[in-house]
């Protein structure tokens, strides 16, 4: 999984073309720890179709809030630059995060 930071994102994902996955989540947030594992399953599963990323917003909160994260976990979507979909705090559960993958490649 790419890790992204507040130097790299803009290039890397607003800048950006294709299907890119963000995994937004923060220091000591324990429910983005208990979705990691299954979001790097679904990396080895559609990782050919859609890129994987992760932004820790303890660290670039600047990016988190222009992009409007507001609760974690944050799961985004996006397309050529723009957020296309987007799951955030209990409904970013594994099973809806892979749905929304499926939606989109």
């Amino acid at each position: 999984m790419f890790e992204l930071d507040k130097n790299n994102f803009q290039s890397e994902i607003l800048e950006g073309e294709g299907l890119t996955l963000v995994d937004y989540y923060g220091d000591g947030c324990e429910p983005c720890e208990a979705l990691m594992p299954h979001i790097e399953k679904y990396e080895e599963m559609y990782g050919d179709k859609i890129r994987f990323t992760a932004l820790n917003t303890s660290k670039a909160r600047r990016v988190a809030i222009s992009q409007q994260v507001m609760g974690l976990p944050n799961i985004s979507i996006y397309k050529d630059g723009a957020r296309v979909d987007e799951l955030v705090k209990e409904d970013a559960t594994p099973h809806a995060v892979e749905e929304m993958i499926k939606k989109h490649i």
